[in-house]
């Protein structure tokens, strides 16, 4: 092989040399930007894990929390009934003990204890206060399928609150004169000036109530009330068998069996029912307040609708009458409280 040809082979050889230097080098550089590619992904992924790990342990709190409220409504419930029945075996003790002096005399007791033997019974009947099992199957199947949409399917409580979600608008032939029902009820604004309308029974005439036109009789259901800016008001689910007339205590809600409420006055929140109030260790104002009723579970729920924090549960065990959404936006507190309690439309 002569000179030149060899030198062409060595010119060719080092071109080619050159170039599978340049082809690593090109690898090497490749290599290390996907490990630096690779290390950022595994970061980011991280981060989104330790962030959706923080979404799961706040919805699992929320979800725990609200079944936990209910459970000390229900257990609440019982107490009150077996406190009942043990006032009411010591009144037969003394009945039987009476009864028993005045055998020798063939004298008998009227029938009323008996009568009220057997109302107690029927009304303490254990199986009329339970949880809402039907809700908690629909948690455990929301939980399932969470792992399909994690992001769009948490809190999972406030999903399933919402799919409850029924659409009522004020009666305003029974909101007392001096409060304001917007053309499609779903506002109450109180005013100074006593509008002249119509005395019709249905309508309140002491207290600042307005109820739903709609009743319910079953199922679940769920409403928003947007309370923003105000420093009194009273809002819960009433029977229409409410009293409407005069100064009676029974008037305002709460105050009598026929309804269940949560007050708010002066940053204090207060439960009511049957005149027994509840001071609620609550200090923050939200901007929005839920109701829950399950007519399976006997139950009426208030929470914070903000970000679902449980206020209080009442645990009816039995409603006996159609229940009605009531509204009390309260007096202007001095010009603090002139803003209307709204009904928010979640459908």
């Amino acid at each position: 092989m002569n000179k030149e040809t060899l030198e062409s082979r060595r010119e060719c050889l080092t071109r080619q040399r050159d170039a599978v230097k340049h082809r690593l080098k090109n690898l090497a550089a490749r290599q290390s930007k996907i490990t630096r590619r690779s290390l950022a992904i595994k970061e980011s992924i991280i981060r989104k894990y330790e962030e959706l790990q923080k979404v799961l342990e706040e919805d699992m709190r929320l979800t725990l929390a609200f079944l936990d409220v209910e459970e000390r409504a229900a257990v609440y419930a019982l107490d009150g009934l077996m406190e009942s029945n043990c006032s009411l075996i010591q009144e037969i003790e003394q009945d039987l003990a009476r009864i028993t002096a005045e055998m020798s005399q063939e004298e008998m007791q009227p029938e009323s204890m008996v009568t009220l033997i057997s109302h107690l019974l029927i009304s303490a009947d254990p199986s009329s206060v339970s949880l809402d099992e039907a809700k908690a199957d629909q948690i455990l199947s929301l939980t399932d399928s969470m792992f399909l949409l994690i992001r769009s399917q948490t809190p999972i409580t406030k999903h399933l609150i919402k799919a409850y979600s029924s659409e009522v608008s004020l009666d305003p032939e029974t909101a007392h004169p001096k409060l304001l029902i917007s053309p499609g009820g779903d506002s109450a604004t109180y005013t100074h000036a006593w509008q002249e309308l119509v005395d019709l029974p249905r309508r309140f005439d002491t207290t600042l109530n307005a109820i739903s036109l709609q009743g319910f009789s079953g199922g679940r259901h769920y409403w928003e009330v947007d309370v923003t800016g105000k420093t009194y008001w009273e809002l819960g689910l009433t029977y229409p068998t409410i009293a409407r007339k005069g100064n009676a205590e029974d008037c305002w809600l709460g105050r009598g069996k026929e309804s269940w409420c949560v007050e708010f006055f002066d940053g204090e929140y207060t439960a009511w029912h049957g005149g027994v109030p509840h001071q609620l260790p609550v200090t923050r104002r939200f901007r929005r307040i839920g109701i829950l009723c399950s007519f399976p579970a006997g139950m009426v729920t208030f929470l914070g609708a903000d970000d679902l924090t449980p206020l209080f549960c009442f645990c009816a065990g039995r409603f006996t009458h159609p229940l009605h959404l009531a509204v009390c936006p309260g007096h202007d507190h001095n010009g603090a409280n002139v803003n209307p309690i709204v009904i928010c439309n979640l459908t």
